[in-house]
């Protein structure tokens, strides 16, 4: 029999049960739907953060170790400024920016904030060669000390704040607003950029900091002058690329609890396909038995069986690669409206991995009922009749 005759059974042979397919379907495309969903989490943030190190912030960073954090913990004590600049020289560091930043968590998160503060009389270019003002002014040197603050396009949307608005950062400070960048689709459009001394105050931080930036003069030397740094201060210095393998290893762990949950929804799945097939091969063993009969092979009907269960997987892998379309726009509008960038990316990579588990589910539930399928006795089958 060709191929395409085969098919062309398998799928005659799940219409004869159209209520209990579609019920079987409806559960592959809800497990294939929440597997893509859940893997395009975090693919549209990681790109950003790549883009983004590449194109500013420091060559490279000394800080206090903390592997499970996005931002360094502000514990570094003011005299490691002191340290790296009477080595910058003999280093190549024409750039030292102490920075304190600290992420404001709450259950709205329209609420939360990053707060940044550096060096004023530096300014946000320093080491966001970027940005551009919208309304207002950016940070210059007068402003050091002052209750301050420079918001992000996203940051002043989300708290409906505007040049000369005030607000409070913690219970006992408040700041002004004197500036509103413009929209940049990157991390700064969330940031709230704050004079050095003025966030140390507000946020009780004393003269501690989180990390200190360094630019070079040849960013090429920067896994040399990390070495050397890490000698002098016994401190963590990273690169620019040291920071993206950190944060790719830390978005890794969330990618590895996606796939454990996409592969339960995936196993839910192939619970009712199995179930569907072991219920197909109780009512149809006339049906097997008539074509063993005929001469059919027991690999042929069990060839048969499992066709059934790839066609489901298939069907179902359309229909959900279809509705995770629009479910990963609305994640991208929330995270567009939240943070102002896409959170979730749909990828040839990702559906060919969803197609490739989608197909493995199909054979797997298929397997056992192919299987029962293949045994069926010929006069037990024609007993029936």
């Amino acid at each position: 029999m060709r191929p395409a005759e085969r098919w062309h059974l398998a799928a005659r042979g799940l219409s004869r049960r159209p209520v209990r397919t579609l019920l079987t379907l409806l559960g592959v495309v809800i497990s294939v739907t929440s597997m893509i969903l859940f893997l395009s989490l975090g693919q549209g943030l990681k790109g950003q953060f790549r883009e983004e190190l590449r194109s500013a912030g420091p060559d490279v960073q000394v800080a206090r170790p903390a592997p499970l954090s996005l931002l360094p913990l502000p514990n570094l004590p003011r005299s490691v400024v002191a340290a790296v600049t009477a080595n910058a020289a003999e280093l190549g560091v024409t750039g030292v920016t102490p920075v304190v930043a600290q992420i404001k968590q709450a259950l709205d998160p329209t609420q939360s904030a990053v707060y940044y503060g550096l060096p004023a009389r530096e300014g946000l270019q320093a080491l966001f060669p970027q940005v551009r003002v919208a309304r207002g002014r950016l940070l210059q040197a007068s402003d050091e000390g002052q209750a301050v603050a420079v918001l992000g396009a996203v940051a002043a949307r989300n708290q409906q704040l505007g040049v000369g608005d005030e607000f409070m950062i913690t219970r006992r400070a408040r700041v002004r607003v004197i500036g509103v960048l413009e929209p940049q689709q990157t991390l700064t459009d969330t940031f709230t950029f704050l004079p050095l001394t003025g966030a140390q105050r507000a946020l009780g931080l004393g003269d501690q900091l989180s990390f200190v930036a360094l630019r070079l003069r040849d960013p090429e030397r920067a896994p040399e002058v990390a070495a050397q740094l890490r000698r002098i201060t016994h401190l963590d210095v990273r690169t620019r690329e040291d920071v993206l393998w950190s944060f790719s290893a830390l978005l890794g762990r969330a990618d590895l609890l996606s796939l454990v949950l996409s592969l339960v929804s995936l196993g839910v799945g192939a619970l009712g396909v199995a179930n569907t097939m072991l219920m197909a091969v109780h009512e149809r063993t006339r049906e097997f038995g008539v074509l063993r009969a005929m001469g059919a092979r027991p690999g042929f009907v069990g060839q048969l069986v499992i066709a059934e269960g790839l066609l489901l997987a298939v069907v179902g892998w359309s229909a959900g690669a279809l509705l995770s379309m629009p479910g990963v726009w609305a994640i991208n509008h929330l995270t567009q409206r939240v943070a102002g960038l896409d959170g979730a990316a749909f990828s040839p990579q990702l559906l060919g991995l969803s197609l490739g588990l989608s197909l493995l589910l199909g054979l797997l539930s298929g397997l056992w009922p192919a299987y029962r399928a293949g045994r069926t006795s010929i006069a037990e089958a024609l007993g029936q009749c």
